[in-house]
């Protein structure tokens, strides 16, 4: 089963074909098609081949399958004895895709 680890949003993921990752907002609508060209490493049955950093040549496609936001992160910070506290919340924004192909060099 061919594999690939994949870098965007500063984070790493590790995908086959047809899996489904959510990552940080990419710039495009549902149903468009993503490259991701950060491929640091890329495995399966002819073995394992690594970049430095990235792997030459290689490439994961992918689709978008929605843009949604995350669960609610609640910062609360609190000064003890002081009276003092502050309480805050975001949604991040997230991609949903869905891996199509991974190209080897």
């Amino acid at each position: 089963m061919t594999f690939a680890v994949i870098r965007t949003g500063g984070k790493q993921y590790r995908v086959t074909p047809n899996a489904v990752i959510t990552v940080e907002r990419l710039e495009a609508e549902p149903g468009a098609t993503v490259t991701i060209h950060d491929v640091l490493a890329v495995g399966g049955e002819g073995g394992l081949t690594l970049g430095a950093p990235t792997v030459p040549g290689a490439s994961v496609t992918a689709t978008v399958v929605e843009q949604n936001r995350g669960d609610k992160v609640i910062i609360f910070k609190k000064r003890r004895r002081q009276n003092s506290r502050r309480k805050n919340g975001h949604r991040q924004h997230q991609t949903v895709l869905r891996i199509a192909d991974i190209a080897t060099a």
